[in-house]
């Protein structure tokens, strides 16, 4: 067969091409995120559908009759003496206590980062105890920490600031700092650790290379690694805000304190409590939870646009 006709033949050959393999929409990673999403279902979404529906309903004989109040509980709740009070109460606890929050841990991460070894060790084993303990028992703990006659910082409570009694301390224009106190060493040692993690991650190449240029230890915290681990700060900064929105645990023990002032309605999440619990309206109780829902989606969602928490950086661009 000459050099032509096999040239011929290859070109009517029938090209056998194999369909391509189609591969399974299920990845490891989605029986990895399963169990998370079960429970949210189960603890989040669930309750929230049934708190909406509720906030919607009257109780007649013991029965939520579905879509049968109209908007007569959130009037209900929204009109309510307390309401204006404990809407302010909860204002003033998240200026104080989201930015100590953020601040303080970010310094604190980077301050242990600077000082790597034992010692930064030690320290974040300190700092995540208190985190490791209930909430309503870090209240009580608390409670005994500001009580001059018994507390290990008795003498400064006392000779510092005055304060004989734990009445003294207790009182109304303390409130919001007390618990931005107890709610931060609550939660500052895991969010300590989530950050140390997130500076370890910065590559020693950029580290050295701000080193280089002449960048002292202020200058690289906050030129550079406050820079690469800010999803982190907005991750925190979201969840913060929306857990010192469902501040409860912390005004409902410190109001049983002797001495104490603090009305069993301060916060919203007391005042829903009262209105479930004291007055048995239920619908009400749920509408004030679906305010307290709205305000932390309404944060997260702003929290997310001004800082492009989920940017992700294409070459190119």
């Amino acid at each position: 067969m000459t050099a032509q006709e096999t040239a011929r033949a290859a070109a009517t050959q029938t090209t056998v091409r194999t369909a391509p393999t189609r591969r399974s929409p299920l990845r490891a990673g989605h029986f990895f995120i399963l169990p998370y999403v079960l429970f949210l279902l189960a603890f989040g979404v669930g309750p929230g559908i049934y708190a909406f529906l509720i906030s919607f309903s009257k109780t007649v004989g013991g029965r939520p009759q579905l879509f049968q109040a109209g908007l007569s509980n959130y009037a209900t709740a929204f009109s309510d003496f307390r309401f204006g009070s404990a809407i302010e109460h909860m204002i003033q606890f998240l200026l104080i206590s989201v930015p100590v929050g953020i601040v303080g841990v970010v310094l604190l991460a980077l301050l242990l980062h600077q000082r790597e070894g034992r010692f930064s060790a030690i320290m974040r084993t300190i700092y995540f105890v208190p985190g490791a303990v209930a909430g309503p028992a870090l209240v009580l703990i608390a409670i005994f920490m500001f009580d001059p006659n018994v507390s290990p910082f008795g003498g400064l409570l006392h000779g510092v600031f005055g304060f004989d009694q734990v009445r003294d301390l207790v009182r109304e224009r303390n409130f919001p700092l007390l618990f931005t106190i107890i709610t931060f060493f609550a939660g500052a040692g895991g969010w300590i650790a989530i950050f140390y993690g997130a500076l370890n991650g910065i590559s020693r190449e950029i580290i050295e290379a701000a080193i280089i240029d002449g960048c002292d230890n202020l200058q690289l915290a906050v030129r550079i690694k406050v820079p690469l681990i800010r999803p982190y700060i907005a991750y925190m900064l979201i969840l913060t805000f929306a857990g010192n929105v469902q501040l409860f645990a912390e005004p409902q023990l410190i109001g049983r304190a002797p001495g104490s002032t603090l009305s069993p309605y301060w916060s919203p999440n007391q005042l829903g409590y009262a209105f479930a619990f004291e007055l048995g309206n239920f619908g009400a109780a749920a509408a004030l939870s679906m305010l307290l829902l709205v305000i932390g989606v309404v944060g997260a969602f702003i929290i997310i646009r001004v800082t492009n928490l989920f940017r992700t950086e294409v070459s190119g661009e």
